[in-house]
């Protein structure tokens, strides 16, 4: 075996320029989420590739699931390849294919996928089409090389990971993708450092909170009840007797970077009182275009991002900002609410001695010649629906990249981190497969 992933390892090496093309060509694969562009031809790239190799492949379109329409059929793909030997255990190797806007900034056009150096520039570089291509390079690489394994490997390319994964992953997941006993192990190549392997996240509830008024001429508030105002008055709170709250509660598990290892809240939205406009004025300062009318706001509403650690509770968490929004009810004249919950999971951990968390670690000590690190992510990620749906516990995340690149302009991967963690993964599946332990 020593020789066969010395001649794998090779193997990997020779394919860097072919790995560096497959991503350009996902990368020039404009998936823009929202609205959903592009998902069936990125799809079927990958699916037509993996047939040429052997695979079996199935499109899997989201159908009932959020987001999934006919102007944007939220179209899956999955990729299984059974083993030569009998027995053995299944590896699924998962990555999202949607990819968040360009948005301003960029030195490198964002879907040009241009190489600068040791560097591919672009939108979904890092998050994530550079960590799917080097998971299909790895399979390949043990195709080519003639290695038989026994179980099978499977390659998916999943959608709308940036906004939940409830057509991708969770559907999947619903369909028993993502449970044994079809598959055993999963790797998701999300881009948290080559060597460094990710246990699981905290959790977040997403709510949004409404607070009412009183509507009314915009020259005579005093007979109104200004929403907006209430709302203020929340945010306040929020600010002031929650924000230090949070900050003390530290978590034991290693989440990166360091800032994320306590509570944390952010507003992710803030809307009140009319439809939102543009306002302009002429060369003579006339006012043209939208124009607003004299009303005092009846309502208005924000959307809570709340990120919480292992050690607090979801329960706990939603009864705090229930407690705050009934505390200004009882004390401020006029001020009513809603709530609403809009999505809610709650923290993973895969166990460190799980065995796809054994496999990479001892890939990464082959292939580095250093041992990993293991942290946890700040934000959710596909692992929330394998664990919470498939009821799969043994999920990480283990891809190149650098993920405070993610979603930011002149976004980049590295090409030799992506030969690495390409290197990184085929030893894993290998290993997995074999259901080697230790």
């Amino acid at each position: 075996m020593t020789t066969d992933n010395d001649a794998l390892l090779a193997r990997i090496d020779a394919k860097r320029d072919e790995l560096v093309a497959l991503t350009q060509e996902l990368v020039r694969i404009p998936t823009v989420n929202p609205p959903g562009d592009a998902y069936e031809a990125c799809a079927r790239v990958l699916g037509e590739r993996l047939r040429k190799r052997g695979f079996a492949i199935e499109y899997i379109r989201g159908e009932g699931a959020p987001g999934d329409k006919d102007s944007h059929p939220r179209i899956n793909v999955v990729a299984r390849y059974q083993g030569a030997i009998s027995g053995g255990e299944n590896v699924h190797f998962n990555g999202h294919i949607d990819v968040v806007e360009a948005g301003p900034g960029w030195t490198h056009d964002p879907f040009a996928a241009e190489v600068v150096g040791d560097r591919i520039y672009g939108r979904g570089t890092c998050d994530m089409k550079g960590g799917i291509a080097a998971s299909v390079i790895a399979v390949e690489a043990i195709l080519e090389a003639g290695i038989a394994f026994p179980g099978a490997i499977e390659i998916s390319g999943t959608v709308d990971e940036e906004s939940g994964g409830y057509a991708g992953v969770g559907h999947l997941a619903s369909l028993g993708y993502f449970s044994a006993p079809r598959v055993q192990h999963v790797i998701i190549p999300e881009p948290l450092g080559v060597d460094r392997i990710c246990l699981g996240h905290r959790g977040v509830w997403w709510a949004e909170v409404e607070t009412h008024g009183r509507i009314a001429h915009g020259s005579m508030p005093f007979l109104g009840d200004s929403a907006i105002n209430h709302m203020s008055a929340f945010i306040h709170l929020l600010d002031t007797e929650l924000g230090p709250k949070l900050r003390e509660r530290h978590t034991a598990q290693p989440v990166e970077p360091p800032g994320a290892r306590v509570s944390t809240l952010n507003i992710n939205s803030l809307h009140g009182g009319q439809v939102e406009q543009t306002f302009s004025v002429d060369d003579q300062g006339r006012p043209t275009g939208d124009l607003p009318s004299p009303v005092v706001a009846h309502t208005c509403r924000a959307v809570l991002d709340r990120r919480f650690i292992a050690e607090e509770s979801l329960e706990s968490v939603k009864a705090e900002i229930v407690a705050m929004l009934d505390e200004l009810k009882a004390r401020r004249p006029g001020f009513d609410y809603g709530l609403r919950d809009i999505m809610s999971f709650l923290p993973t951990a895969t166990p460190k001695d799980a065995p796809v968390v054994d496999a990479t670690a001892r890939a990464i000590a082959r292939v580095l010649g250093r041992e990993p690190s293991y942290i946890s992510s700040p934000g959710t990620y596909d692992q929330k629906h394998i664990v919470r749906t498939g009821k799969l516990n043994q999920c990480i995340a283990y891809g190149p990249g650098i993920l405070d690149l993610a979603h930011q302009p002149d976004e980049y991967v590295g090409i030799q981190a992506m030969v690495d963690s390409s290197k990184i993964m085929a030893l894993a599946a290998l290993s997995l497969t074999a259901g080697r332990r230790g």
